[in-house]
């Protein structure tokens, strides 16, 4: 399905700077939630965010004031002028938040993993104009994630954009949720016309992370970032690991380097024309590599063996992974890769052995 999209012109803080989306992790009080809109307000951003309902993974835990801090917002409004943001997860969400005039609205990981939810909001949505955004789902599926801007635009929603805040997964590294990179970079080759937030609070779950990741998604040509920032983070309500005070996310935004998309392609040509003609190499290495996985297949179907080899193929990880890494390469990539190039070899092999 082709999305019908509109540009979703949201103010940008100035002409060296993307468009940010910033507040709180969640509206704790009135108090706090003006506190920390002046000073952003002061700082050049125009659009604040604060989660009203929060969905915790574990019950007993702060899940938000509720519609008690909708009007919250609107005071955010009437004295900073900046426009408001906060997430829905139900059709209920969806008709309060438009009764105190929200601005913007965002669907949250766990609801974009769920078609359901996400139908029941894309319904409480039509007729309307609001700009949506939509969090990646909790797993990296990629189709889910489209699909959920499949059913918003199907409902006649056609300013959206989506937020990526990476990915859970089962082992914890040096970030909250692993990025994937290549995931939302996909989705933009799809949908090129289609604006990408990074999320690095959600990424990182650390704030010393904050700043390098904002980088990183520059670097990718994202169009946008939502962080959160609180006006005393340490005692904030909820996520407090991963929020920033007004003024350091005001360092952090200025000291971003925002590279051209388009500006000085054409120098580019010869190297790109070596890029393909090496890929092109590659394509050819690897249908060699697999007509002899091929062969290897007869050999096994002769003698009645296993298709997998597990002490072989630990071999091939081990040792291409140390050799890759000696050549510059992460060992992750190279062990991807390899495991990609298995998962074809086997493929292939069952087919021979099965073959009648």
């Amino acid at each position: 399905m082709d999305l019908e999209l509109q540009p979703l012109s949201l103010p940008g803080i100035s002409d060296t700077r993307p468009t940010v989306i910033a507040g709180p992790c969640s509206a704790e009080t009135e108090e706090q939630v003006m506190n920390t809109a002046l000073q952003l307000a002061k700082n050049g951003i125009k659009i604040f965010r604060a989660g009203i309902w929060k969905p915790r993974t574990k019950p007993g835990g702060f899940e938000g004031v509720g519609e008690t801090g909708l009007p919250w917002l609107s005071e955010v409004k009437r004295e900073t002028g900046m426009l408001t943001a906060t997430e829905v997860a139900t059709a209920h969400h969806v008709e309060l938040t438009l009764k105190h005039g929200i601005d913007i609205l965002w669907i949250g990981a766990r609801t974009t993993a769920n078609p359901f939810a996400v139908q029941e909001i894309a319904d409480a949505l039509k007729g309307t104009d609001v700009p949506i955004l939509i969090k990646n789902p909790v797993n990296p599926d990629l189709d889910l994630w489209m699909g959920a801007l499949e059913r918003i635009n199907g409902a006649g929603l056609k300013r959206l954009g989506v937020i990526h805040r990476g990915f859970s997964t089962y082992e914890k590294k040096l970030y909250r949720n692993t990025p994937m990179w290549h995931i939302p970079i996909e989705l933009k080759r799809r949908i090129p016309n289609l604006p990408v937030f990074g999320d690095p609070s959600h990424i990182s779950g650390r704030r010393d992370l904050i700043a390098p990741l904002c980088q990183q998604a520059m670097d990718l040509g994202f169009d946008g970032l939502i962080i959160e920032s609180h006006c005393n983070p340490d005692e904030a309500w909820s996520d407090a690991k991963q929020q920033v005070v007004p003024d350091i996310l005001d360092f952090i935004l200025s000291k971003l380097i925002i590279r051209s998309t388009a500006a000085g392609t054409e120098s580019l040509t010869t190297l790109r024309k070596h890029i393909d003609e090496l890929d092109n190499d590659l394509i050819e290495v690897l249908t060699k590599r697999m007509k002899i996985s091929r062969e290897i297949a007869e050999y096994k179907k002769q003698h009645n063996m296993t298709v997998v080899q597990n002490t072989r193929y630990n071999e091939i990880i081990d040792k291409r992974g140390a050799h890759g890494m000696l050549n510059g390469m992460s060992g992750d990539f190279i062990k991807s890769v390899f495991e990609a190039i298995h998962e074809e070899s086997v493929r292939q092999q069952l087919e021979v052995i099965n073959k009648e």
